[in-house]
């Protein structure tokens, strides 16, 4: 006999980090709950103080950015502590670390500059993150960068563990003209840019008279 699922499947939201030389996945960061709604907003890279002949040229992508806030509650995990050891010893310490971890150097990495710095080295590099990849279905997977973070911490256990939060994120995409098309970012952001031409392809325009006219002067 054949069963089917009382309700479908919900993907989730989310965001991956990726090693920008091998594209290995680093982490994967799911959100617990999707948030209710997404905010974002896109500028045109007009040419400044364009001629006439350059007006309606855009010189790039436009800035794209996104904001968006996010519930996540231990209450489900707590139920089931043995299903859920390192919930029920630190609560949600571990995943708000690692969402935490995308705007933090490595330790190790500190550690190692400040070496070099006793050692009187005159140029140190400053490591270079992971790869921020925003993730809202398969038609939105964007290259960024956190441009705001905050964490509101709504409630705790006796150990004073965080065990509900709110998390609030801003994040800028980064396009071929900030990663270049050599880049893994780059290539990633081009086939996101190349699946809103194929979605917008698939739009069926309307009729001039629906907007009272019947040609344009």
């Amino acid at each position: 006999m054949t069963t089917f699922p009382r309700s479908p499947r919900v993907l989730k939201a989310g965001i991956v980090l990726l090693n920008a030389t091998s594209s290995a996945i680093e982490r994967i960061i799911s959100l617990q709950y999707n948030p209710g709604s997404l905010s974002y907003s896109l500028k045109g890279q007009a040419i400044e103080n364009a001629s006439q002949a350059e007006a309606l040229r855009l010189k790039g992508p436009p800035v794209e950015t996104y904001t968006l806030e996010a519930e996540i509650d231990a209450t489900d995990q707590l139920e089931f502590p043995d299903q859920n050891p390192e919930v029920q010893e630190n609560g949600l310490a571990p995943i708000l670390s690692a969402l935490e971890s995308m705007v933090y150097p490595r330790s190790s990495a500190l550690l190692a500059n400040n070496s070099l710095s006793s050692a009187g080295s005159l140029e140190i590099v400053p490591e270079e993150g992971p790869l921020i990849l925003f993730v809202w279905s398969k038609n939105r997977v964007v290259p960024v960068k956190i441009t705001s973070f905050s964490i509101t911490e709504e409630a705790f256990d006796p150990m004073l563990n965080p065990i509900l939060a709110k998390v609030s994120l801003g994040m800028q995409v980064l396009t071929v003209d900030d990663l270049g098309h050599g880049h893994k970012g780059g290539n990633i952001y081009m086939a996101y840019h190349q699946q809103k031409e194929q979605l917008a392809a698939k739009f069926k325009p309307g009729l001039l008279s629906t907007l009272g006219l019947t040609n344009i002067p």
